[in-house]
């Protein structure tokens, strides 16, 4: 007999550094009106951010760990010289996302979830859903020339914010019927723009990942695009703003995302009615 199914609803997070933090926002917002969660595919803090939530850790509690922590301490910590292949060598890193997920493997999450990671040596954006998770997100967040990349199964893989910055092709091949992307990329210009070699570099890898994140959003059913302002990778303070930016972005679009699901489910239902006829 055939069965009417509700339409499976997927998360891309996109990539975006400290910015991130508008995707805990982004999912409070979903929580609070009761909208499912099916499955999620993040880049880069979509990935940290994602993989911490589809491993079971309350959106709330994640919220916490954000504002809560020291991050100008953190990451003076994390700072391990490394000059070979990247600023920080991430052994800390990998510590810090295990405190919170332990050695929990993607088989262990409650909401199937996938983390993006580019092949530095082809250019492919690498799907990682399988074995520890730690790993895998550590991957994901390898900011090229800051954090050294991952070595995994003979691939060296970095940051998927630079193959994939909004991961919507991967979360609807994981099943998703509804994709909700969120892009961190579309507002990055700086009125104050500084000539300084570090926003030189800074804002033109910015630049690569706006039109890359364009291209990303096209075939997604809600595209949230977040305005936090110019932040660098590593500025997580005013943390509790930029959650909040992204709940209300997520907040204006729900009269959109529920006709969307409304107009699904009137599919489903008909396909139910013509398999009895």
């Amino acid at each position: 007999m055939a069965e009417t199914k509700r339409p499976k609803i997927g998360l891309a997070l996109g990539s975006g550094s400290a910015r991130g933090l508008a995707h805990i926002g982004v999912i409070k917002a979903l929580e609070e009106n009761n909208i499912p969660i099916d499955f999620i595919a993040g880049s880069s803090i979509g990935a940290l951010i994602g993989g911490f939530y589809a491993s079971g850790i309350d959106i709330k509690e994640i919220g916490e760990i954000a504002l809560n922590t020291d991050w100008r301490n953190l990451f003076s910590m994390l700072f391990e010289p490394s000059f070979k292949s990247g600023v920080i060598s991430g052994e800390k890193v990998t510590a810090f996302i295990k405190k919170h997920i332990d050695e929990k493997k993607f088989e262990d999450c409650k909401i199937p979830f996938a983390a993006v990671a580019t092949d530095l040596k082809t250019g492919e954006s690498v799907i990682l859903d399988k074995s520890k998770m730690a790993t895998a997100i550590r991957a994901s967040i390898s900011i090229p020339l800051i954090f050294k990349p991952v070595e995994i199964e003979g691939r060296i893989l970095a940051d998927g914010g630079l193959s994939a910055p909004v991961p919507v092709e991967i979360v609807r091949n994981m099943g998703a019927d509804i994709v909700i992307a969120v892009n961190l990329d579309k507002h990055y210009f700086d009125e104050n723009w500084s000539p300084g070699w570090y926003d030189i570099a800074n804002d033109s890898l910015n630049i690569l990942r706006h039109h890359l994140a364009r291209a990303d959003v096209l075939d997604a059913d809600i595209v949230i695009d977040i305005d936090v302002g110019k932040t660098y990778w590593y500025q997580f303070t005013n943390g509790q703003d930029k959650i909040l930016a992204g709940e209300k972005a997520m907040k204006e679009l729900l009269p959109k995302l529920q006709e969307i699901i409304h107009q699904k489910n009137k599919k489903g239902i008909r396909k139910y009615l013509d398999f009895f006829r």
